[in-house]
């Protein structure tokens, strides 16, 4: 049984790597675009018995994701082995829980829907919330992305590192950051009145004289981050770095993070940037995701991809 790799036409420029990575190419899809919009994918080689996997993130606009929901179903009534489907970037994940009345848990609608559609499997990297595994009736692989962070940081050779997260939401992942690298850890505790508006910030613990690295998974607007970075070096941090795995930057994020404290911010490639700036370096998940394939595909473990912090 061959593997077979796919892409929706948002994520074609990762899908690339991870064929690369993975010593096969990209396998052929077409569209076709009514005119009111409508989209209909067509793969363009048999994939009778073979093991798929298709990439596509869920990032905005909605179509991505419907796109990935008719490339699944298409696999599927082609008669593939497997449908897996890579989503290195797992929209809607934000709302996974009813934290008001007569809203929509929409984590749970995804999982529901890549299910209904004949996905056999779902891979992605650093859910918002772990908790998100347990809306799949399928099998999930969760994906880390300390697998490409932790030899950076290394790199860098930091000599007072600490860790800090910028909200308290956040304080599990820097904390096994900091436990790993044996340093210290601080938290950036937020107000925030409505979404991406932070209304006040205080620090918890002493950053004088550190390099501090903010952990989150996700930067949105930048505000959150970028007010952390400014409070963390009025009080007396030496440097201020941040790693996040998904660069949604959205709004003014890109004009937030080039203006900010920030020395860097480290971000992965499950979303491609909308512009090039100087403070923004982005880390590949490709070969993270290859290796993912080789050992699913072959009936192994994927223990060895994770970094245990």
């Amino acid at each position: 049984m061959a593997v077979k790799i796919f892409s929706g036409r948002a994520t074609t420029y990762l899908a690339e790597k991870v064929a690369h990575a993975y010593g096969e190419p990209l396998g052929k899809v077409d569209y076709q675009q009514f005119s009111d919009g409508e989209m209909s994918p067509y793969i363009g080689e048999s994939v009778r018995g073979h093991d798929v996997f298709i990439v596509q993130s869920t990032f905005a606009p909605a179509d991505n994701f419907m796109e990935l929901l008719l490339m699944i179903d298409a696999a599927k009534r082609a008669s593939a082995s497997n449908v897996n489907v890579i989503i290195p970037y797992f929209g809607y994940a934000r709302q996974d829980r009813k934290d008001k009345p007569r809203v929509a848990i929409a984590a749970k609608l995804i999982a529901n829907l890549l299910s209904a559609a004949g996905a056999n499997r779902i891979m992605t990297c650093d859910l918002h919330a772990d908790q998100i595994q347990g809306f799949f009736d399928i099998p999930l692989d969760h994906l880390d992305g300390n697998y490409i962070f932790v030899p950076y940081l290394k790199s860098l050779n930091l000599p007072n590192i600490m860790f800090a997260s910028p909200d308290v939401g956040g304080i599990k992942r820097a904390r096994s950051f900091a436990k790993f690298f044996n340093a210290e850890l601080a938290v950036c505790d937020k107000y925030r009145k409505e979404a991406n508006k932070v209304e006040s910030m205080r620090l918890i613990g002493e950053v004088e004289g550190k390099d501090v690295i903010l952990v989150d998974d996700l930067v949105d607007t930048g505000g959150t981050l970028c007010k952390a970075a400014a409070l963390l070096k009025e009080k007396g941090a030496n440097t201020v770095r941040a790693i996040c795995t998904h660069p949604v930057l959205s709004g003014k994020a890109y004009e937030n993070i080039q203006s900010s404290a920030l020395e860097e911010l480290v971000v992965s490639d499950t979303i491609p940037l909308k512009q090039q700036i100087s403070k923004i370096k982005v880390l590949t998940v490709s070969d993270l995701f290859a290796k993912a394939i080789r050992k699913i595909h072959d009936h192994e473990s994927i223990s060895s991809l994770f970094i245990r912090l």
